[in-house]
């Protein structure tokens, strides 16, 4: 099963690519299918494409949901 992981937009680039904040370093993200993408928003990516934008609270139950799995 593969899971997407919310992370928040740090920088936003010209050529469809993002750097996203993974609590310490970044990774560049391709954001060929949310090109509406701005800097502090959070993002679903899944093998480093952005796959939707999500609002905080979203992306917090998912963080929450991720958690509960690692118990």
């Amino acid at each position: 099963m593969c899971l997407g992981v919310p992370l928040k937009v740090v920088v936003v680039r010209e050529d469809n690519t993002a750097l996203v904040d993974m609590g310490g370093p970044t990774l560049e993200i391709s954001t060929i299918f949310t090109p509406e993408v701005k800097v502090g928003d959070y993002v679903l990516v899944h093998a480093g494409f952005s796959i939707s934008i999500l609002s905080e609270e979203e992306a917090g139950d998912i963080f929450s949901t991720l958690e509960e799995i690692e118990k």
